[in-house]
Formats: structure tokens, sequence, C-alpha cells
């Protein structure tokens, strides 16, 4: 199947006065996410999931790590938007400890998508505007509904309407459902985990499209982990392995 390229538009977003100093905070070549010496364990347990794991990533690249299931890729996504608390090291978000940060704040500017995307028992329209009910996002004002159509199609998602049940879509039609509702608050990152577990073959192609469109044409910063072998296009790509609790280029 071949996709076509589209661009989306997303709502401008007003920010909280703490983004606004983080703004500034970044400049130079200061990466836009930094983890130093990242290590975790499970409570009561001797064996390390991670170990020592530096990584960088700047604005604008789309970072993949791969690796078996079970090596810790989910953990570290969790950690990321503080789902889990690290056993030690630093993980900074435009030059500051994440710790520090807000939750709101944290969370209106990080967003994380699960391997099975999640949809509450109502319209699409509905499940698109969720995110706009929480407090991170309570700055922020909900898109059109035209917008809203216009990006179902764009997601390979046209033959839908916003008036539809959400419950009654496929695995595939949810994930993609889900990656668009993430990016309507305008996030500056987002974390995928295992976007395509779930999915058949074809479906799979047309979310990894969809997210590396948004790499590509909007420079949306994406970090995305995976057990497949898929290899993206995008030229700002870059692959790592997470094994041995640590990670490594690919």
């Amino acid at each position: 199947m071949i996709f076509s390229r589209h661009s989306f538009r997303l709502p401008l977003r007003r920010k909280f006065p703490e983004q606004t100093l983080l703004d500034k905070q970044l400049s130079g070549n200061r990466p836009l996410l930094e983890i130093e010496n990242l290590s975790f364990a499970y409570d009561g347990s001797d064996s390390p999931v991670l170990e020592h794991v530096s990584l960088s990533v700047r604005e604008q690249e789309f970072v993949m790590i791969q690796g078996i299931s079970g090596c810790g890729k989910s953990t570290l996504l969790r950690l990321l938007c503080r789902l889990n608390a690290p056993s030690s090291g630093k993980m900074l978000f435009r030059g500051r400890d994440i710790t520090e940060l807000s939750p709101p704040l944290l969370r209106s500017m990080i967003c994380f998508v699960g391997q099975l995307p999640q949809m509450i028992d109502a319209s699409i329209l509905d499940n698109l505007l969720l995110p706009f009910s929480y407090a991170a996002n309570s700055q922020k004002e909900p898109p059109p509904k035209s917008m809203l159509i216009d990006m179902l199609r764009k997601f390979y998602l046209q033959d839908l309407t916003l008036e539809q049940s959400a419950a009654k879509l496929s695995v595939g039609q949810k994930q993609r459902l889900a990656l668009m509702r993430a990016l309507l608050p305008g996030p500056e990152l987002l974390l995928l985990d295992e976007p395509t577990s779930a999915l058949d073959r074809e479906s799979a192609a047309m979310v990894f499209s969809i997210i590396e469109r948004l790499n590509r044409d909007e420079g949306k910063s994406v970090i995305t982990v995976t057990h497949s072998d898929y290899a993206p296009t995008s030229p700002n790509t870059k692959r790592y392995l997470l094994r041995n609790r640590k990670i490594e280029p690919a």
C-alpha cells in the first residue's frame, strides 16, 4: 500500500508560565531530553531492569529503541513520564530535572501512548476531546470539528464520523485514533510504547507511516520502543538497542 503525504496542522496552545522559562533554557545545542546514568529496579528486587542508561534526544529527532520483549523498553518510557521513579540517575527535559516539573506541566509537554489503545464507551468526538478535560490541558482550546474531520482523513480514518461509537472500532483504527488524540493538545515529545504490537501488517504500516510523517513534516520529536525489525526512513532517525539493561547504538 502506498500512503500519501499530508501535513498536520495542530491547534496553537497556550503555555504554562513555567514553560516559558523552559523555552528560554533550551538554547544552543542542548538536547531536548537528557538521560544520565539511569537505573531502575522494582522494590524488593536485587536485579535491576535498567542499569546506567544514558541517552540524549534533540528536537525533531525520531528515536527508535528496539529490543526483545521484557528487556525494559516500556519501563524506560514509564520513567520518562513519571509513572515510575528511577532508583538512581537523572532525566532532564529542556535542561530541568523531570522530577522538579509539576505533573500538569510535564504531561502537557510529554505524551505517552501505550501498547493497547484505551477508548471510553462514547463517540469518537468525545474520545478525541478527552485530553482537554484534564488539568494538564486546562489552558488549551479544543480544536473545531472541521479540523478533526480533516485529521481523520489524514490518519486514514476517512470512512468514520465523529458521532460513531469508538468502542466498535478495530484495534488498528483505535491505535490511529489514540495517536490523533495524543497530538491534539500539542505535546513536544511523543513516547510510543510498542504502537504496532497488536496490529496486522497493513495497519502497522499505516501507523508507522503516520509517525514518520509527524516527525518529518511537522518536526515532532518521537521516542518509540518496539521489538519489531521496522527500519524508519526519516532522515532524523536514530536507532538504539536495549539489551543487558543498557542502551547502545544499533
